[in-house]
């Protein structure tokens, strides 16, 4: 009996360790999660460390092969393009297919253009020795001056003017003097996939979604003779070649539609080129449509990407106050329309925008007009 009561004993003193520790557990759960610095963006930020982890050190790695990717997809639409759709057009409407191909190479020079110019520009960096008056703070990770609208980039290592984003398609980072060249290239591939896809919608119709089954072939020889009609419909079964080719055979017989049979313009491999095609510039006008349209709305709010989430988060800290947070950098939308494009000095919108143009962002990227200061014009001083 001693010995049952021994082993009860042992029992509970492993359950009410098992209670202690457990107690312990969750004191050291609440004391790390329930304080007034713990919130959902700091458990997301936790969270999310190894992907940022992941990104910091390897995107840099990734970039070569992304511009490869793209000039290798441009390559292949374009070409595509030109096998298949100048020959239909041609034979379609040849006054249609020049004013496509003006139109089309106008567009695909702005591309090429502005996306190796957005590839090989710098986005900006500040100099060594940036004064106390420039300086809005300093870098925690570069341990130097920040000017204002300066962000520090984890994947390149250091700090960009007026940073907008990292971009691995572009392997290098959006910024001061490259975000026209990163914007006008997103438009101008927009424009082009639209203008594809609304050229090709005739030619997907007439190779994709008319029938073009296969074409009846006989897969066993037939048995039995062969036969003829004559004049009156009755079927003549042939015993000798040749026997009855002096008969007439009906109209009605004479007339019959030849099978169809393939040709190189409805081949499979031609169809899955155009569904290839087809998915291609669908799926980049709703991406790069949808990423091009967000960042004209920043810019017509005088934002980066960076600054559109520091805005927001200044202005839900204002409205605590009861105050109004006002973009120090927001001139209306004209005017940074205006600022963005270069539309300064005498500038015209046809040779800045529709035609490439090399011409650099005003300023030096450290320091920049605010609506707090006093009026400018235009014209730069």
């Amino acid at each position: 009996m001693a010995r049952i009561k021994w082993r009860l004993g042992a029992n509970q003193n492993i359950f009410s360790t098992f209670r202690l520790r457990w107690s312990y557990m969750k004191h050291c759960w609440h004391s790390l999660t329930i304080n007034s610095h713990m919130n959902s963006s700091y458990a997301i930020d936790v969270c999310m460390t190894p992907i940022f982890w992941i990104v910091d050190n390897y995107t840099h790695c990734l970039g070569p092969f992304f511009v490869v990717g793209v000039a290798v997809l441009t390559t292949v639409v374009v070409s595509i393009a030109y096998w298949i759709g100048l020959p239909f057009w041609w034979a379609k409407s040849q006054l249609a297919t020049i004013l496509l191909l003006i139109f089309g190479n106008w567009v695909l020079l702005n591309i090429i253009f502005h996306y190796v110019m957005a590839v090989i520009t710098p986005p900006g960096h500040p100099p060594e020795g940036v004064s106390q008056v420039e300086a809005v703070s300093m870098c925690s990770k570069c341990i130097t001056p920040k000017p204002p609208r300066t962000h520090h980039c984890s994947v390149c290592n250091r700090c960009i003017l007026k940073m907008d984003h990292h971009c691995p398609w572009l392997n290098n980072c959006v910024g001061y003097a490259n975000h026209r060249y990163f914007f006008l290239y997103m438009l101008y591939t927009t424009m082009g996939c639209l203008l594809l896809i609304v050229a090709g919608v005739e030619i997907g119709h007439k190779y994709l979604w008319l029938d073009h089954s296969e074409p009846w072939t006989e897969l066993e020889p037939l048995e039995g003779h062969p036969v003829q009609y004559n004049l009156s419909g009755h079927i003549i079964p042939v015993t000798h070649p040749h026997e009855y080719d002096d008969i007439l055979l009906p109209a009605a017989v004479h007339n019959l539609p030849t099978p169809a049979v393939h040709t190189d313009e409805s081949s499979p491999a031609r169809r899955r080129i155009l569904w290839f095609m087809a998915v291609t510039n669908v799926a980049v006008v709703i991406a790069l449509g949808s990423l091009c349209t967000w960042h004209a709305k920043l810019i017509t709010r005088g934002e980066t990407s960076v600054e559109s989430h520091i805005n927001e988060a200044e202005t839900k800290r204002f409205l605590q106050v009861n105050r109004i947070y006002i973009n120090p950098y927001n001139f209306g939308s004209k005017k940074n329309w205006k600022l963005f494009l270069g539309l300064v000095r005498g500038r015209s919108f046809w040779r800045t925008v529709l035609l490439p143009s090399w011409h650099r962002p005003e300023g030096n990227g450290l320091t920049f007009h605010t609506v707090h200061d006093a009026p400018f014009e235009d014209e730069w001083p």
